[in-house]
């Protein structure tokens, strides 16, 4: 986690602070920008981020960021109150997943509404996976928030010898079309065949 700056430590060691926490998701065709805070701030750039989103909606929660260890990677989760069933259904729409989320913590200056400068940066992944919760007088999306470190998890990734693998490389590239009676699995890239399946 990075540093605070030093208007930020200042601001904290006042006797009132005033906290806000900032979302940003760059969907393919928009940048969300929602605040945790009752109204627009005055400073660029944070006068953008706005309270209620015209198209989808309000902040609803931000849960606490979780380091990652073993097999997983640091990751956040957080909820929005969607407008609408129709902003509800763009925001769990399978073009989202991968959008780049960021999450800053600020401190707004009371008297004069300005965001203290350098608020910092607690989380900057991608979105996972969206949940859509659909009940009596309530509507939420949850996203699931991964680091860019989770792509070093996913087994499937990588150079598989298999003419569909190698034709998504090179189409038309015909030189694993004709291949039969392949008893033997082969990982490419390894010389550990302890975990080779054979059929």
């Amino acid at each position: 986690m990075a540093e605070l700056s030093p208007a930020m430590q200042v601001a904290l060691a006042s006797t009132v602070v005033r906290l806000f926490g900032a979302v940003q998701i760059d969907f393919p065709e928009y940048s969300l920008k929602l605040i945790d805070a009752p109204a627009a701030f005055k400073s660029a750039p944070w006068d953008g981020f706005l309270a209620r989103d015209p198209v989808f909606g309000v902040l609803g929660g931000v849960d606490s960021i979780s380091d990652g260890s073993g097999d997983e990677a640091p990751g956040i989760s957080l909820t929005l109150l969607p407008s609408s069933a129709t902003a509800a259904g763009n925001l769990v729409a399978a073009n989202m997943q991968g959008s780049r989320t960021r999450c800053w913590l600020g401190v707004v200056d009371a008297a004069t509404g300005i965001v203290v400068p350098d608020p910092m940066l607690v989380f900057d992944g991608v979105l996972d996976v969206a949940t859509l919760n659909w009940g009596n007088k309530k509507r939420t999306v949850d996203y699931d928030i991964v680091s860019v470190f989770e792509r070093f998890f996913d087994l499937e990734e990588g150079i598989r010898l298999s003419d569909s693998w190698l034709q998504s490389v090179w189409p038309g590239a015909l030189g694993l079309s004709f291949v039969t009676g392949v008893t033997q699995t082969v990982p490419w890239g390894t010389n550990n065949l302890g975990s080779v399946v054979t059929k």
